[in-house]
């Protein structure tokens, strides 16, 4: 694995803003404008005002969102809201939940990562980025100087070595917690005992990373630091290598923890041309092979028990609005051997990918439309249910901006990439369609922020 160490991180003081559930926060690319101005109710001191102010009458290019958040930052650091740890510290990070009836409790720990440009080193990302979400990102930085939030990798460790280490640190300690908005509950432990930090460091010595998410403030933190180290050379400076700069707030989570689980995101197409059940399977020809499997949005739960079930990459679930039906399709022979022709380039892990046979092979090649945008993506049933039956809502782009549409054409329940579908794919230096896979629950802003100066 890259280089990590301990750090001083800046986190809340509970004497001053009460419950640390007030002020944390999801990330910022899935907070809509509802859930932004909940969270701004909740506390004066919510991180939100941090990573994803709002806009204001009368912004421009010297006073808007991100002025804000440094004004912010920089003030309740002045005021005690936020203090600086005392000794460098890496943080255990545990957070419990649910899914599908099933409670987890997925393990890892908080630490600063050397930042290594992707295809250079040991730090490998796994899905396409946006030039949008990274101008933004940037925008942000450059103004608070700080991560204030952390980039997810997952690292190999058949034996969870470097988190038990972690583990037995903090027995008998008191965490602090904080429960999202979702119910999830969140503990973190700030350990600074220098000798289990230096064990830990050596059980991840050669480990490789994989991004699992925040592809686009890792890639920010690189342009951060490229763009300040050509300022300092400018001057005729030298800059340091230990310049906090360097560094990237990462959560590390191993890919054999227990709780480590990978959820879906389906597709709701909107901008493609009216079809029913039978113009989609005209479309799909003998690439795959097809049955109807009935009619109306609330069949998705039970189609998609079947699929999941199943465990296939190349069966899909597609809903046409015109006729409101659904369409099993599994990828055929014939399907396969289309997939080899128009994805070529990629490796036979990508090709079997099932989002990637739903976006370069239907979407880009049977339908014809290479150049479609994005569509929406939803994790959970209900979503792909009521977006069927009641078209988009007001919600945020990979930007951050509002987004908004009209009824959706198409919908797509697909199999989510697995952890050695990332190892693999990232091993050869491919990235994965976007949205490819859901790792849940999110990580938390405002447990820990690092500083970059």
């Amino acid at each position: 694995m890259p280089h990590i160490s301990a750090f001083r991180g800046i986190r809340y003081d509970l004497g001053h803003v009460g419950s640390l559930s007030d002020v944390i926060a999801p990330p910022y690319d899935v907070i809509d404008a509802k859930l932004q101005q909940q969270l701004y109710d909740r506390s004066p001191f919510n991180c939100t005002r941090l990573i994803l102010g709002q806009d204001q009458p009368g912004d421009d290019d010297l006073h808007n969102r991100y002025s804000r958040a440094a004004k912010y930052l920089k003030n309740w650091l002045r005021d005690g809201v936020l203090f600086t740890e005392a000794d460098p510290a890496i943080y255990v990070y545990h957070q419990e939940f649910e899914e599908a009836g099933q409670k987890f409790t997925r393990r890892g720990f908080m630490c600063r990562t050397r930042l290594e440009p992707f295809g250079e080193g040991n730090i490998h990302p796994h899905e396409e980025t946006h030039g949008g979400a990274k101008a933004d990102r940037l925008k942000l930085w450059k103004n608070c100087r700080a991560n204030l939030s952390q980039i997810f990798g997952l690292y190999p460790d058949p034996e969870n070595v470097a988190q038990d280490l972690l583990e037995e640190a903090i027995v008998g300690v008191t965490p602090l917690e904080a429960t999202d908005h979702i119910g999830v509950l969140h503990r973190l432990w700030p350990v600074t005992d220098v000798a289990v930090i230096s064990k830990v460091i050596a059980a991840m010595g050669g480990k490789p990373v994989y991004i699992a998410d925040g592809h686009h403030r890792y890639e920010t933190a690189c342009n951060y630091r490229d763009e300040l180290k050509a300022e300092t050379e400018a001057k005729g400076e030298k800059f340091d290598e230990q310049h906090p700069a360097n560094f990237v707030l990462m959560m590390c989570v191993s890919m054999s923890d227990p709780g480590m689980i990978v959820l879906p995101t389906h597709r709701l197409f909107r901008d493609l041309p009216a079809m029913t059940a039978a113009e989609l399977c005209e479309k799909l020809g003998d690439c795959f092979d097809t049955e109807s499997a009935g009619e109306g949005a609330d069949r998705a739960p039970e189609l998609w028990e079947e699929i999941e079930t199943e465990d296939n990459q190349g069966a899909l679930a597609l809903y046409t609005a015109k006729d409101k039906r659904w369409t099993l399709a599994r990828l055929s022979d014939a399907g396969r051997a289309k997939m080899a022709e128009v994805a070529g380039d990629q490796c036979d892990d990508w090709q079997s990918l099932g989002v990637s046979i739903l976006h370069r092979l239907i979407i880009e090649t049977l339908l014809d439309r290479p150049n479609l945008a994005a569509p929406k993506y939803v994790r959970a049933i209900g979503e792909v249910v009521d977006g069927l039956k009641h078209g988009d809502s007001v919600g945020r782009d990979h930007t951050g901006q509002e987004a908004s549409g009209g009824r959706f054409e198409l919908a797509a329940m697909v199999m989510p990439a697995t952890l050695e579908h990332i190892r693999a794919i990232s091993n050869a230096a491919e990235r994965m369609p976007a949205k490819s896979t859901y790792f849940y629950p999110k990580l938390l802003s405002g447990l820990v922020i690092n500083p970059l100066e």
